[in-house]
């Protein structure tokens, strides 16, 4: 599976494009509708996957949704379990603490999961907005650090970084 990260909005939130052979999968569509479908136009988009429903996670959702025809997962329509869409197979992961409805996408047999804004490189999202519990968040990181060491975790915003790297040196963890 390949991922390509395309930088959006003013916030620099990071959609997400997973391509496998001519499928492909689209997280957190938060802006700038014309970069995205550039990137998408000649793949098949089978799903389009939703960590959060903060706007500048989804601010062109209903655009790219009408031009893909592609089905929306989010925290309201999946159960934490595995999931096979299309050539994706992944596991769903509630993670609330940034907002209720904080949602990670683990991809075992590629050691990638999609946190949003619950993890970030060295640091974790804010708790302070609507929907944000700080008990919420302990719990969701103890959950998240059972997985393996080398999964590489995509974030809502700035850089990849490794599950391994965040349980060494991620204060919060």
């Amino acid at each position: 599976m390949e991922v390509k990260t395309i930088v959006v909005g003013e916030l620099q939130e990071n959609c997400y494009l997973l391509i496998s052979d001519k499928e492909a999968i689209i997280v957190d569509p938060g802006d700038e509708f014309e970069k995205i479908q550039k990137a998408y136009q000649t793949y098949n988009v089978k799903a389009i996957l939703i960590t959060h429903h903060h706007f500048d996670h989804v601010g062109v959702l209903e655009q790219v949704k009408t031009d893909t025809k592609a089905p929306v997962y989010d925290f309201s329509n999946l159960e934490e379990k595995e999931y096979q869409i299309g050539n994706f197979k992944f596991q769903v992961i509630h993670t609330p603490g940034h907002s209720k409805d904080s949602t990670t996408y683990y991809f075992k047999e590629n050691h990638l999961m999609f946190v949003g804004d619950f993890v970030f490189q060295l640091s974790i999202g804010r708790m302070d907005l609507d929907g944000g519990n700080e008990m919420d968040m302990k719990r969701s990181i103890e959950k998240l650090i059972t997985y393996p060491d080398d999964t590489k975790l995509y974030p809502g915003h700035g850089s990849a970084t490794t599950l391994g790297f965040e349980k060494q040196y991620n204060p919060y963890f």
